[in-house]
């Protein structure tokens, strides 16, 4: 009988990086895996950078929805975790189709490193992946992310907003709208995206 040989790991791709010298030259290592390839001592580490980089308004639920997808870790030479963000999968309804989309989530960096282009590299990292697993890619953003993602070229959304929820359409006409990546969508119509709990954008 021919032996059991384990499941193959899923590849994890890391990048050494040098921080640009007006930020001290600092190395730092840039690593995209899935959920299930990150070990409890990661995603710990992670979840506590949510509750420092957010200054503790940053809640499970909110870390649930950045699970279960890829993310982008960036960790200085000595191993500390100095940013992070993931990318999940969602669905957005528009014009009657429905659209496999990647979706930002626990976009973060230390608040001592911030402003070092950490966070450049974590998106960076997370467009590739949207441009090659999904058609376009959406995200919610803080008043002190917009920035860097408009800067990106991200675009704000023009149109209305909404979610499928349980009991059918729910128009969300107070909602921010979301900023896209490689969309060209018509703002004539709604976008609807699916239904969870907590935040839904």
């Amino acid at each position: 009988m021919a032996p059991t040989l384990p499941p193959p790991r899923r590849r994890q791709i890391g990048v050494r990086t040098q921080i640009r010298p007006e930020y001290g030259g600092r190395v730092t290592t840039l690593r995209t895996a899935h959920t299930c390839d990150l070990d409890p001592a990661e995603l710990r580490a992670a979840r506590a950078l949510m509750d420092e980089a957010f200054d503790g308004d940053f809640g499970d639920q909110d870390w649930e929805h950045g699970l279960g997808g890829m993310h982008a870790l960036v960790h200085d030479d000595s191993g500390l975790l100095v940013a992070h963000g993931s990318v999940v999968q969602r669905r957005l309804l528009h014009d009657g189709r429905s659209l496999r989309i990647g979706y930002v989530e626990a976009v973060a960096v230390r608040p001592d490193r911030q402003r070092q282009g950490l966070g450049g590299q974590v998106m960076g990292a997370l467009e590739r992946v949207i441009d090659r697993a999904y058609a376009l890619g959406a995200l919610s953003a803080s008043d002190e992310g917009q920035r860097l993602y408009l800067g990106r070229g991200w675009q704000e959304w023009k149109g209305a907003v909404g979610t499928l929820g349980p009991q059918g359409v729910v128009h969300m006409p107070d909602e921010e709208p979301p900023l896209l990546w490689g969309a060209d969508l018509d703002p004539v119509h709604e976008l609807l995206v699916d239904w969870r709990d907590g935040d839904v954008y």
